[in-house]
């Protein structure tokens, strides 16, 4: 069982604010509706935040018919986002292009992934790369700032890059899909579904490729070939990285660890 953290009697620490970073349509359901349940659950504060605060709406392939049924979400995850995208805050998101938008008044950002075409709204952003390029270096330990990506969610880190073109994760350890996964998906469904699987079309780079050539070093990349649940955890960032839906529970469980360990007593 895991240990409660030891705090100070007395002391009350303040809720953690959340917000998850999305594109209007095409995350996937359940890299955003697990994570989101167990913040809920842990009480943290929550806000989502589109380009023009428009409702985000995840993958529907992933959610409905034939496709959800073989490939998506599983019921308990789409009763999780049904919930979820009848919440307050899933109903009006902020803003990212808002001028006065910042991620500083926010003690994690979220960056969940999927595969569909939509989402490259947000990992092509010039808005939301200089929000990135502000916020990230502010979770350099012992900050108690976080960043949480997963799968897609990293290419949106790995495009945020500052005036010397060297992008926010350069120096950190990192997973996202594994190029292994990727090709499994999009060739084991290329006869029905097209290059569905492939964000950028039949015959771009790989999340993977897309992700490790703007590290300092690709052994930095750690792709994990386990289906079981897999993250990586920087050590001098407060970044938390994943690779695809199958790691969203352990994902959200790592980052309240963290937030926890904030206020441990060694």
């Amino acid at each position: 069982m895991e240990e409660a953290p030891i705090t100070s009697p007395g002391v009350i620490f303040e809720t953690p604010k959340v917000v998850f970073m999305m594109a209007d349509y095409g995350h996937d359901p359940t890299e955003t509706a697990v994570p989101y349940t167990s913040f809920k659950d842990a009480g943290y504060e929550i806000q989502f935040a589109t380009e023009n605060g428009k409702q985000p709406r995840c993958d529907k392939k992933m959610l409905e018919g034939l496709t959800q049924k073989l490939l998506g979400a599983k019921k308990e995850v789409v009763r999780m986002y049904k919930k979820m995208a009848l919440s307050e805050e899933m109903r009006h998101p902020l803003s990212w292009s808002e001028p006065g938008f910042t991620l500083d008044a926010f003690d994690l950002v979220v960056f969940p992934g999927g595969h569909e075409k939509g989402v490259r709204q947000i990992i092509e952003s010039p808005i939301v790369h200089k929000l990135v390029v502000d916020y990230f270096p502010k979770t350099k330990r012992p900050s108690k700032k976080v960043v949480g990506a997963i799968c897609h969610g990293v290419m949106v880190l790995a495009e945020s890059k500052d005036a010397d073109g060297r992008s926010v994760i350069r120096d950190c350890n990192t997973t996202a899909l594994p190029a292994k996964f990727e090709q499994v998906a999009y060739w084991g469904t290329r006869a029905v579904l097209g290059d569905y699987y492939k964000t950028y079309g039949h015959g771009s780079e790989n999340v993977e490729d897309s992700v490790k050539k703007v590290l300092a070093n690709p052994a930095q990349f750690k792709a994990n070939l386990n289906p079981g649940a897999f993250i990586v955890e920087d050590e001098n960032y407060n970044y938390i990285s994943a690779r695809y839906p199958g790691d969203a529970e352990l994902f959200a469980e790592e980052i309240i660890k963290l937030f926890n360990s904030f206020h441990k007593i060694n």
